[in-house]
């Protein structure tokens, strides 16, 4: 089967002289610009705030996440950032601008100075909520610190909260995700009766000793929940069944749920999601599509956690048939997919098999306004590559150019092969030379996979020519590489 091919399927995506006539400057993000000020390795507070105010950007609290949460500034440097920009016009002086600070600083294990601008919160007047609470806490459990997220519960009063029922149940449930299920037992226990407990609480213990599959310590705490006065409610049953699937007791599982309809206590979409859980864990699908069935239904709709644990396991057991059904449902519903999911689902169907599947994957959701990743297209474009649909595959790189994505090394490489499986050799010599000019090097085996393609054509003086330009460009970056080992950025 030929495939058919434009005249000229092939058109660079920057004018040479544009790219000349651009600034340095403006190829940076706004970010990367304020970012930049503290590699200049400038003295003292007053001048990097000076060059801070200097910057060409227009701020705001979403820019202020991207600085302090990627890059690899150090902590005094985000704090000192973020003092600044606090000051600026336009920027809230809030319970949630300082929760960006803290929660970055927490990810990246700088304790001394979180709880320092937690301090210096405190002082300017702005109460700690929740939020902020819950991202202390969170950043020293996820560190193994437990007892200094026991100390901050105990010593919130320096921050103006008490340690009440809702507090606690943030603690607990930071210890109950990170799998610190033993340490919010104790915390349980020696709280028990100094503060009250609500259905909430109960909750998070079950959920918590569900994801060990701990079956009698999840029935221990519902009944103790249950003499403390509280019914147990759909999230309780679903903790319960999951807990039941990870402990191998599918059965009880079942009973459990047919034990809900009988006492009139109407199962939702997390029990539902629980029971087909269960049966994907087990590779029993025809259970998986009669519990989806009920749950369409019944009164509740699917949700993402549906359609995305159905679609994953389609895809892994190679059912693409029934993962396209269930993804066209998804998207029916008006249910639009993370960008993480959507890259989750192309990324096994172009590990096997031809790549129309996922071509329909990807056109489905571009259809209903699904934000594609770059990594999606590479791995469509790598897919196609080489299969040898290079008709799909510049234009699959056209639409990756127009929704945003600027193309990298990966992205030049997969077209020259791609084009050079189908001999299309004079428009795979025009991206090498526009993947030159803008400084990538593709590698040394698509190189010589289009040098050799070349020679075999007799076209020896076009191969010639872009082995110079080759050559250059492999200089250049071996120079680069040695200035950037050494620490020159130019």
């Amino acid at each position: 089967m030929n495939t058919t091919i434009p005249l000229y399927p092939y058109k660079e995506s920057y004018p040479v002289k544009q790219i000349e006539s651009r600034d340095v400057d403006e190829f940076l993000l706004p970010e990367e610009k304020l970012r930049g000020i503290f590699l200049q390795k400038l003295r003292g507070r007053t001048a990097i705030e000076n060059a801070l105010s200097n910057v060409s950007v227009e701020l705001s609290i979403d820019l202020i996440a991207k600085v302090v949460d990627r890059g690899n500034l150090g902590g005094e440097a985000m704090v000192l950032f973020f003092n600044w920009a606090i000051k600026q016009p336009g920027i809230p002086r809030d319970a949630h601008s300082y929760y960006i600070i803290i929660r970055a600083l927490g990810r990246r294990k700088f304790f001394e100075f979180m709880i320092q601008v937690l301090h210096d919160m405190v002082k300017d007047g702005v109460k700690p909520n929740l939020e902020t609470v819950s991202a202390v806490m969170d950043s020293f459990i996820r560190a193994r610190r437990v007892h200094k997220a026991l100390d901050m519960f105990e010593n919130l009063e320096e921050f103006g909260l008490t340690p009440d029922t809702e507090s606690l149940n943030v603690l607990l449930l930071c210890l109950c995700r990170r799998t610190h299920v033993g340490a919010a037992n104790s915390l349980f226990n020696a709280v028990g009766g100094k503060i009250k407990f609500n259905c909430v609480t109960y909750n998070i213990m079950v959920s918590g000793w569900s994801k060990l599959g701990r079956v009698s310590e999840m029935e221990r705490t519902v009944k103790a929940m249950i003499a403390d006065g509280f019914t147990p409610d759909c999230s309780t049953f679903s903790y319960l069944i999951e807990g039941l699937g990870r402990a191998g007791q599918i059965d009880d599982a079942v009973e459990i749920l047919d034990h809900m309809k009988e006492k009139g206590c109407i199962p939702d979409t997390r029990v539902y999601n629980a029971m087909i859980s269960n049966f994907i864990s087990t590779q029993n699908f025809d259970e998986c599509k009669k519990y989806y069935k009920a749950l369409l239904e019944s009164n509740f709709d699917p949700d993402l956690h549906t359609y995305t644990k159905l679609i994953s396991a389609f895809l892994k057991s190679q059912q693409v048939a029934d993962a396209l059904e269930i993804f066209e449902e998804m998207l029916i519903q008006g249910i639009v997919p993370p960008t993480g999911s959507l890259t989750s689902f192309i990324e096994p169907l172009c590990s096997y098999g031809p790549p129309h599947a996922a071509m329909m994957i990807y056109k489905k959701a571009r259809k209903f306004g699904c934000q594609i990743s770059l990594n999606a297209y590479k791995l469509l474009l790598k897919r196609l590559s080489r299969f040898g649909k290079s008709g799909m595959l510049l234009n699959l790189w056209d639409e990756m150019q127009e929704s945003g994505h600027t193309s990298d090394m990966e992205v030049y490489e997969y077209v020259i092969n791609g084009l050079c499986n189908i001999g299309h050799l004079e428009n795979a010599v025009h991206v090498m030379e526009e993947a030159l000019r803008k400084g990538f090097c593709p590698s040394k085996i698509v190189c010589s996979k289009l040098n050799n393609k070349l020679l075999a054509a007799n076209d020896v003086d076009k191969a010639y020519k872009l082995f110079l330009k080759i050559k250059d460009a492999r200089r250049n970056e071996n120079a680069q590489r040695y200035w950037r080992c050494n620490g020159w950025h130019f």
